[in-house]
């Protein structure tokens, strides 16, 4: 194969993927956008965090919120858990490592809040900590993960919500969650500030 080809293919590979998941998670979506809108309408905060590969999509949708996305709007609540170089960094040798983004939902979390969790394997001990945390927090979560996420789906309540791409790449299952991320942010600002084109 040569690299126009193989090129070709990645390409293919992931407008396949993008319809296939259109076609499953539009509506998900849509109910994950009102359930962010109304946790921060209700002043609850955005807790966002991100296994390994997906710390940086965390992030960047926490920003997002904060600082706006595509339209001029008033900031809004939110805060990547793996933003924070002090928290990261265990204070004791007692703690343990993997514990790091529960220890700070149980220090910022409250009920109402929400926790949007991103794994593409689905089974970061972190990213799974986390969420037993948010529900101990009486926090209701919504899951980012790929298609052979079972332990992250094992945990999830009726109340939250599992965006379940259909991809089992890696990369694929990234490029997937950064459009779902984008769906939300821009459906977020449609029901905040109207519809714009």
């Amino acid at each position: 194969m040569n690299l126009i080809d193989r090129i070709s293919h990645q390409f293919e590979d992931n407008m396949r993927s993008t319809l296939e998941a259109l076609e499953l998670l539009a509506a998900p979506i849509a109910g994950a956008v009102e359930l962010i809108t109304a946790c921060l309408l209700e002043n609850g905060k955005v807790m966002v965090c991100g296994g390994s590969g997906s710390a940086g999509d965390a992030r960047r949708f926490a920003a997002h919120l904060v600082n706006g996305f595509e339209l001029e709007r008033p900031a809004l609540a939110a805060m990547a858990l793996s933003a924070d170089a002090s928290t990261l960094a265990p204070g004791t040798a007692g703690i343990d490592p993997q514990a790091l983004f529960e220890r700070q939902i149980a220090a910022f979390g409250h009920p109402g809040d929400l926790l949007v969790a991103l794994s593409h394997s689905g089974d970061s001990a972190r990213v799974l900590g986390a969420i037993q945390a948010a529900h101990e927090r009486d926090m209701r979560v919504i899951a980012l993960t790929g298609a052979q996420a079972t332990a992250i789906a094992e945990i999830l309540t009726p109340a939250d919500i599992l965006l379940d791409v259909p991809a089992t790449r890696t990369a694929r299952i990234q490029e997937l969650h950064l459009l779902i991320l984008h769906c939300l942010c821009d459906g977020i600002d449609c029901v905040l500030l109207g519809e714009e084109d």
